[in-house]
């Protein structure tokens, strides 16, 4: 399974590319970020983000785009422009077909260390070991980008596994509750 996670904001957008399965070792096949002037026209800063990241999709052709989450905080405009980055991340994806999948920070942390209260020097200090790297990706948002990945790779089978489960139940239901409201169907009819 290749990943392209993307850790969403105007000024550094990380992205990270990940291949691999859940259980095996790792590959990490790209790290960055895509860059935007704090002073440029939000518009134009969208357009570079959306640039950007339909490089990285048409370089590394990922099966999964993996987004962070946004949650609140307590600076508005803060929490707007990282919902903006994240929306173009999944348009990008939904243009091109690509599955996205949005997981929280605490969920990213903790499936990388342990802890979803993990600072960014532990995110970045385990994103190094797991994916046998020299030195933590630098920026912080590039280690959160191959982090999403990582996470993704590893949830991804639980998840399909719960949904496919939820989706049976569900058939159950809807037989179950068809059956109930036609008991008699099959006996009033005539040969």
């Amino acid at each position: 399974m290749r990943v392209l996670g993307v850790d969403p904001g105007l000024t550094r957008c990380g992205v990270g590319v990940v291949e691999g399965v859940a259980g095996r070792p790792l590959t990490m096949v790209g790290v960055g970020v895509v860059r935007t002037p704090a002073d440029a026209e939000l518009g134009l800063r969208l357009v570079a983000i959306e640039q950007g990241i339909e490089a990285w999709l048409d370089e590394h052709r990922p099966e999964f785009v993996a987004v962070e989450r946004v949650f609140s905080q307590h600076n508005v405009r803060t929490v707007m422009g990282t919902a903006q980055a994240s929306a173009v991340a999944m348009l990008c994806a939904a243009r091109r077909g690509i599955p996205v999948a949005l997981h929280t920070p605490s969920e990213v942390k903790a499936a990388v260390t342990g802890s979803g209260r993990a600072d960014k020097a532990q995110v970045g200090a385990m994103v190094t070991r797991l994916l046998r790297l020299d030195a933590p990706p630098k920026p912080a948002d590039a280690a959160d980008a191959l982090a999403l990945a990582i996470c993704h790779i590893w949830r991804a089978p639980a998840q399909h596994r719960l949904q496919q489960a939820v989706a049976q139940n569900r058939l159950q239901q809807a037989v179950a509750l068809h059956a109930a409201r036609t008991p008699n169907a099959s006996k009033g009819r005539t040969a």
